[in-house]
């Protein structure tokens, strides 16, 4: 007890402080030391079970957590500060990582289901969806306890919570921890890089001035803030002193070449880096920039958890599920488009209630240059500030 606390409770009868929780926590399962946390899905899917995974291994200190996700997992993941003990690549699983109608190699899916069954797992957690595929997955595993959300048409485990799309993905996946009495250690992911990758991200970046990280793609084409906007703030950057750095693979390198192109700079002063980082790679650039600007994405999610600022561009749905949870570090602009600008369909409701258009129009193209490059000078000089200190 501290002096301050002893003056307030000098007969030492307050109880102590509960522990953080997202909601109140189930007891803990006894005898377990073998934890099975599921989850496939894309970088960012990975990057928001990171607090619940991180959570299991502060309260079940004895165990060994191991991810059942995505190859992205394995790419990422391991022998990072803060990942789970182990990760083991999924099959195709249609609706747990593979689409729901895609077509199923059953009987690798039943060698794998198997192989885990001969894991003897404890404790088997689903942080994917709402379980109506990935729950009777998760009990083909055959561990003793099981925890997870799902919807009414889900198969029910031995704890389970109601499945409701407008939650921020890492908050649920807390809650469903604490359904296992774990409580929170953080709110958000935190992922360390190693001395290697910051010192490859010092070379491909530059020392000698600050970096601006821009990421401009997004999985959702309905995400993407458009090319030319992202060029309006690189010039603005450049102009501030910084060296823009472009960053994205796929159909994203296509949108880094447009910006380079449109930013008149000395070619020192804008550096494509599209096409060529491996994940490993990209969190050391990621962590060494002073701010990175982006699109509501996977590389803006890692960017946050190697713990580099973020200037961001998200339709107003998607910061439900996925924003940032500070202010500090972490600028979001929103799109406010509520139906598609093609056919007028509403994009409010969620897949189940009402299947998305076809169409791939940016529902964030209201976002004004102004506020991103603004959201972006002050990161900016924050970062300034805090290495002067």
């Amino acid at each position: 007890m501290t002096p301050e606390t002893a003056l307030a409770d000098p007969l030492g009868t307050r109880p102590a402080a509960p522990a953080p929780a997202v909601a109140p926590p189930r007891d803990r399962f006894a005898g377990v030391r073998r934890i099975a946390v599921l989850r496939a899905g894309g970088l960012g899917d990975l990057l928001f079970a990171v607090p619940a995974m991180q959570a299991l291994m502060a309260s079940y200190p004895e165990a060994e957590v191991t991810l059942l996700g995505a190859p992205v997992a394995r790419a990422l993941l391991p022998g990072r500060d803060g990942a789970p003990h182990r990760v083991r690549v999924l099959p195709a699983i249609p609706g747990v990582g593979a689409a729901p109608d895609a077509a199923a190699d059953v009987r690798e899916i039943e060698r794998f289901a198997a192989e885990q069954r001969e894991e003897g797992w404890d404790l088997a957690v689903q942080l994917h969806g709402g379980g109506r595929f990935s729950n009777p997955f998760l009990l083909s595993l055959g561990a003793r306890h099981t925890v997870g959300t799902r919807t009414d048409d889900a198969a029910p485990l031995e704890r389970t919570i109601d499945y409701v799309y407008y939650q921020h993905e890492m908050l649920r996946g807390l809650e469903v921890a604490g359904l296992a009495g774990a409580a929170p250690v953080a709110l958000e992911p935190r992922l360390g890089t190693s001395a290697r990758e910051r010192a490859h991200a010092a070379e491909r970046c530059g020392a000698d001035r600050p970096v601006a990280v821009i990421h401009p793609g997004a999985t959702d084409p309905r995400r993407r803030w458009p090319a030319e906007r992202f060029a309006a703030v690189a010039a603005a950057l450049v102009d501030a002193g910084a060296r823009v750095v472009l960053v994205g693979d796929g159909e994203d390198a296509h949108l880094c070449g447009r910006i380079a192109a449109a930013v008149d700079a000395p070619s020192d002063r804008v550096r494509d880096l599209s096409g060529a980082l491996d994940l490993g790679a990209l969190a050391g650039v990621l962590a060494h920039a002073a701010v990175v600007i982006g699109n509501d994405s996977g590389p803006r999610h890692l960017a946050q958890a190697v713990g580099a600022r973020t200037a961001a561009v998200y339709w107003f749905g998607n910061v439900v599920n996925a924003g940032p949870l500070g202010r500090g570090r972490h600028r979001v602009q929103l799109g406010w488009t509520t139906h598609c600008p093609v056919c007028g369909r509403d994009a409010t409701q969620v897949g189940w209630t009402a299947e998305r258009c076809a169409h791939d129009v940016s529902f964030v193209a209201d976002v004004p240059v102004a506020a991103v490059r603004d959201d972006a000078l002050r990161l900016l000089e924050d970062a300034a500030a805090e290495r002067a200190r």
